[in-house]
Formats: structure tokens, sequence, C-alpha cells
């Protein structure tokens, strides 16, 4: 964790975040390190689809074809962040945490993870088999934080 803050200060580089189903950790992770406000731009918890929709400008037609936990719906989240903040490296995140709120083609644990950093664009589809909320928010959000590590 504190490499990466490290790396992005080295390299001069912002990051901002768009969470949903995490609600606000990955940004509580990073600005628990020393150092941070050198590097943490911004950080967004839409967690309803109205707030996808009005704060982060996600169309519409993508929830109502896809639902907030898609990969089109994280790809748009990110694209949206990345226009809104103006950061190097920008983050989305939309799943499933549970307990409830999982059917057989979306489960709890599915997780959606948008990273893009200028023309690159990385969105990963991961299914955290965790047992608790807490858990697999936690596994989100060092996921996120690998994929950002690879990118920096």
């Amino acid at each position: 964790m504190k490499n990466i803050v490290k790396k992005l200060q080295q390299k001069k580089l912002k990051i901002s975040f768009a969470e949903s189903c995490t609600g606000g950790m990955l940004a509580s992770t990073i600005t628990s390190i020393s150092g941070a406000s050198k590097v943490f731009n911004l950080g967004l918890v839409t967690y309803s689809n109205d707030a996808k929709i009005n704060v982060l400008k996600v169309n519409k037609k993508i929830i109502q074809k896809h639902g907030a936990v898609s990969a089109e719906c994280c790809e748009a989240m990110v694209k949206c962040l990345t226009k809104l903040s103006k950061a190097h490296i920008n983050v989305s995140i939309t799943g499933i945490a549970g307990p409830k709120g999982g059917t057989k083609t979306k489960p709890v644990g599915l997780v959606y993870i948008g990273v893009k950093r200028s023309n690159k664009l990385l969105i990963t589809k991961n299914i955290f088999k965790e047992k608790t909320r807490n858990s697999i928010q936690k596994a989100t959000v060092n996921r996120a934080l690998m994929l950002v590590n690879s990118l920096i």
C-alpha cells in the first residue's frame, strides 16, 4: 500500500476513485497512508443508480440494459470519472458485496473493477468467494490496488 502511494508520488501521478459496493473503503485505504494528499485527487461513492447517472453521468440506458453490476457500467463509470477528475489514473468499482442481493447470473461476490490510465483501460470481472460483506469489500480493495500497481 505505502509503495503504491510512493510510486504515484515519484511519477507525479494523481489518482481518483468511483466506488459503489466498497462504499469508500478504497479511498479510505489510500488516505490512511501518509503522503496520500500528494496523489489522491477525488473519491466518489456512487452507490445508487441515481448517483451513477446524475453524478458520474453514466448513460441510464447502460444501467437499464446491463444493470449497475456489469462490465458495461464499470467501463462507463471509469470513463466518466476520468472526464470529471482529470486524474492520471482512475478506478471504478461496482458489484454485489452481499450477503443478500445476488442472483444466479450475478452472485454475491461478483465485482467489476475498472482501471484507466491514459489510453490503457482494464475492466476485470472478479468473483470473490469470501463469505462476509466486509471480506468481499476488502478483497475488492486489494484487487483494485494490485491492478493500479500494475499500471503505474
